[in-house]
Parts: structure tokens; sequence; C-alpha cells
């Protein structure tokens, strides 16, 4: 891992992940997690301060980057909610299959080199009637758009952790087996080819 990986990338990806109407998005989806939570991608704590820690058990924090986990544990420091580290990839979630209530995933599909297989693990470990909790940005619906975010996507990702700007995060939900009970889509305040998001709730397929 080079310089810009270990000391650049986790100070952008903190700033613009955090800011203005992306915080916003978390302060919508966070509060709805219960009982014990995994979330992927926990990056640098961004959305820590916004559980519900009267129906919040533990978070487990799953990050693989340890410049990304040094931020995030000193913003869990001072959250109370439990919190605890594990520094392997989405596609790697080192927990028990139905061990937790919550899975809660946002801005992190989006790098995530294999999202099929890490919602696969997603869905493995959460409990007959656990919910997952999602706010992402992908996959735009006018065609004009997304001609840019294909053009825009391979020089994105260099820049961005691997960020991929098309994923069409409803149906990769789908396809791993989930059934969306809700979804919200729309532009938020960002460049569009970057600022289409969907967020909501999904459980198990039955």
């Amino acid at each position: 891992m080079g310089f810009y990986d270990r000391k650049i990338l986790p100070f952008l990806v903190d700033k613009t992940c955090g800011s203005g109407q992306i915080s916003a998005q978390r302060q919508k989806v966070v509060p709805q997690a219960r009982g014990e939570v995994l979330e992927i991608g926990i990056g640098s704590g961004l959305n820590l301060p916004f559980y519900d820690s009267s129906a919040v058990v533990k978070v487990w924090g799953l990050e693989p980057s340890a410049a990304m986990r040094a931020r995030a544990g000193k913003v869990a420091a001072n959250v109370t909610v439990p919190v605890s580290f594990l520094d392997l990839p989405a596609e790697e979630i080192p927990l028990s299959d139905n061990s937790v209530d919550t899975v809660l995933v946002t801005y992190a599909l989006c790098t995530i080199p294999d999202a099929k297989a890490a919602l696969a693990q997603m869905r493995r470990v959460l409990r007959p009637n656990g919910q997952l909790i999602f706010c992402e940005h992908g996959q735009a619906p006018d065609p004009s758009v997304r001609r840019w975010q294909g053009r825009l996507n391979p020089i994105w990702g260099r820049f961005s952790g691997g960020c991929h700007l098309n994923r069409p995060i409803d149906a990769l939900i789908k396809q791993a087996g989930f059934e969306i009970e809700t979804l919200e889509t729309g532009y938020i305040a960002s460049p569009r080819f970057a600022g289409y998001n969907y967020w909501g709730t999904a459980k198990l397929d039955s």
C-alpha cells in the first residue's frame, strides 16, 4: 500500500463521505439499526454517532484498511455503543452464520471488488428475521448520465479506492437473495455522475 492509499485517500474519503447531503443520508438510515449490528466498510467511523444506543447492543465494524480503522477507533472511543473492529474484506466476513440482527452498508458497495460475493456473505451472517439497511450511490436512470458514468468509471476508480460509479445497487441486492422492503432513489447534491443514491431496507428472501 503506497503513500496515497495510506495517508491521502483516508483523508479524502473522510471529508467527502462525511459532508453535507451524504451525512444527511447517513442520519436517515443508521438510526434504524437494531440489536447486534455488522457495519460493512465502517471506514473512518462516520456512522457511529448516528446509532441509537438504546436499540443497538453492539457494532461489528468491518474494515480492511488499517488507516481507516485507526480513524474509526478515535470516533468509537467517544460513542456509547460498543464497537469491535474486523480487519477483513467484505467477501470474508469472519462471523458465524445467522449471527447478527442488522447489516448496515453505506457508501461501501461501490468499492468492494466482488460486490456479489460480499452480499452473499451479508446474507449468510444475517439472522432470519434480520434486516439489511443500505445507502449507496450507483447507476443513474438517465441515459446521458449513465454514459458519463461508463466513461469516467475507469479513471474514477484509480483515485477513489476502487469506487465504481455505475453499479445497479437494487439489482445486486435482489440477486443476492434479499427482498427489498423499502427503497428510495434520487440525485443528491453532488456531481450527477456520482450523485444518484439508493437507500432503504431489505430482508432475507423467503
